[in-house]
């Protein structure tokens, strides 16, 4: 008979990303945190950075009521706190730690962690010394916590660190609070996005990689040597795919005890009507940009698609997507005109006034305007990687190609100045979205574009296209509702060609295959949910308690 799972009293969750919405990460907790927060109410405690000092947070509420008498102790101990609620589905506890205060001490710190831990700091650049303070702050706060409300009550209590961001806090707590088990999730190792980053082969040769060495090569050697000990010391590591949990094995020389993919919150894509409705307004609001930014006048009958994501152009496989858009101008099998985005955030200037003014005047224009390929000013115009592939190939949206792209190069937060949606609202208007990654250990965007029935295409180089696969028991197909295409080291051709045959077949659809192809994706998406992901965290909290149990009754 199988023995009972451990269940925490208490979870105590560290991400950079905690109520600071800057990347993928933010997803994964903020849209798990309603499933915690059902099963555990308030007993799931999130800690981020203040990011915002004196500044009004959209992320976080505030309510001094929380903690109040802890929070006064805290402060004595030397701890600037805010608590609050994180302003998401499930409003979990959330406090956020000013962390400025630390560096103060960063060598004492530093020294600390590699007489205890091996960890070398020496090598410190740009971000690590910012995560290692907010890191260590958030391993105090951990420790005031426990210390004041729940040292005498034997209470089971989990400290969950995400990333290498959080290692330093992790190690901190593992050993001045043993009684605490400690789980570290890696979403990406540094070394491997590292490599990848920067163009040299991962995967055919990633058996042959020593870690340690590339990390040198690469000048990462802090940011991979926290992540690499606590990973050896944690009670529970753990990572979001079986691709990633390869990588983890060959460079960090730590296999995984549990992955732990990421799920999917649909509680707020619209329904029925409202679903209809949003559609339309976001087709017609993307069509109204391109069509004021070309002087042309594309209909409804559209083939929308888009791509986004970090501006990882080769990582996220925006090369590929461009090559393959550029294959398709010349594709005589394409039935529909295709207007192509690409949604990454760039280094964003300012919206275009020029557009501005020919969306707000509700004119129909006939001519382009400058540079009809961008909504948005950027600092670094000849040197963007996107614009300088388009001129490369003399991409520039003619009025007879049938194929025009648009990069729309910033955060799509509801306020850019030109689009004016936000990204789930932009998603609705899609026919269908394109994510070629070469390194991707999830893919929350194309499990976002089938939860809001947009069919999708991927590859197996990402961790969700492998789990679509598995679904299915081979690979998946577009009239699955995901296109999961085959990709290697060297296949970049390959890779560029199937997904111009995608878009070319799907042109060809008929109203009611398409209608089944968007039916198929919702129906993955929904097997994607939280609901059903969350038992793999069960175990883990379970697997990481029994060893903080172990440790503390010897």
């Amino acid at each position: 008979m199988a023995k009972d799972k451990l269940v925490p009293d208490y979870i105590f969750e560290s991400s950079w990303e905690v109520c600071n919405k800057v990347g993928g990460i933010y997803t994964v907790l903020s849209s798990r945190a309603k499933t915690l927060q059902n099963a555990a109410p308030d007993r799931i405690i999130f800690i981020g950075p203040d990011c915002w000092g004196d500044k009004t947070s959209p992320y976080f509420i505030k309510d001094d009521t929380l903690f109040s008498e802890w929070r006064i102790k805290a402060c004595e101990e030397g701890l600037k706190v805010k608590i609050g609620r994180w302003n998401i589905p499930g409003k979990p506890i959330s406090v956020l730690v000013d962390f400025n205060p630390f560096y103060a001490e960063k060598n004492h710190i530093y020294a600390w962690l590699w007489e205890n831990f091996q960890v070398d700091s020496l090598h410190a650049y740009g971000d690590y010394d910012e995560a290692s303070m907010f890191s260590y702050a958030a391993g105090k706060v951990v420790e005031s916590f426990f210390n004041y409300y729940l040292s005498d009550k034997k209470s089971k209590v989990i400290y969950h660190g995400n990333e290498w961001m959080c290692g330093l806090g992790l190690l901190y707590i593992n050993k001045v609070l043993p009684e605490v088990a400690t789980v570290f999730t890696t979403h990406a190792t540094s070394i491997g996005r590292s490599i990848a980053g920067n163009n040299k082969p991962l995967y055919d040769y990633l058996f042959a990689y020593n870690g340690d060495q590339m990390a040198s090569e690469l000048n990462m050697q802090s940011k991979h040597s926290i992540e690499k000990q606590t990973a050896k010391y944690v009670d529970c590591f753990t990572t979001v795919s079986d691709i990633t949990a390869n990588e983890c094995k060959e460079l960090l020389d730590k296999s995984v005890d549990f992955i732990l993919p990421n799920g999917f919150d649909n509680s707020f894509v619209p329904k029925g009507n409202a679903f209809v409705k949003q559609r339309k307004l976001a087709r017609k609001r993307l069509l109204d940009v391109a069509n004021a930014l070309m002087g042309i006048e594309l209909g409804d009958d559209t083939l929308i698609v888009s791509t986004s994501g970090r501006y990882e152009f080769r990582n996220k496989g925006i090369d590929v997507y461009i090559e393959a858009m550029n294959r398709l101008l010349r594709d005589r099998r394409l039935k529909r005109q295709v207007l192509a985005f690409i949604l990454v955030p760039g280094w964003v200037g300012e919206p275009r006034q020029d557009l501005i003014d020919r969306l707000n005047s509700g004119n129909k224009f006939d001519s382009p305007l400058e540079v009809p390929q961008i909504t948005h000013w950027l600092y670094n115009m000849s040197h963007d990687n996107v614009l300088g592939m388009l001129k490369y190939y003399d991409m520039r949206n003619l009025k007879e190609d049938r194929v025009k792209l648009v990069f729309l190069p910033c955060y799509l937060t509801g306020n850019d100045g030109v689009l004016n949606l936000s990204y789930y609202d932009m998603v609705l208007g899609n026919d269908l979205c394109i994510y070629p990654s070469y390194y991707e250990p999830w893919g929350y965007t194309p499990l976002e574009a089938i939860a809001f029935k947009v069919p999708c295409v991927t590859t197996d180089l990402a961790g969700f296209g492998l789990w679509a696969n598995h679904e299915k028991g081979s690979y998946s197909e577009i009239t699955d509702g995901v296109k999961v295409i085959h990709r290697t080291d060297y296949n970049y051709s390959e890779v560029a060609d199937a997904i111009k045959d995608t878009v070319s077949d799907y042109s060809n659809f008929s109203a009611e295959l398409i209608k089944e192809c968007r039916a198929n994706a919702e129906r993955l998406s929904k097997k994607a949910l939280w609901e059903r992901f969350i038992k793999y965290y069960e175990s883990a909290y379970d697997f990481a308690l029994r060893k903080a149990e172990a440790r503390t009754n010897n």
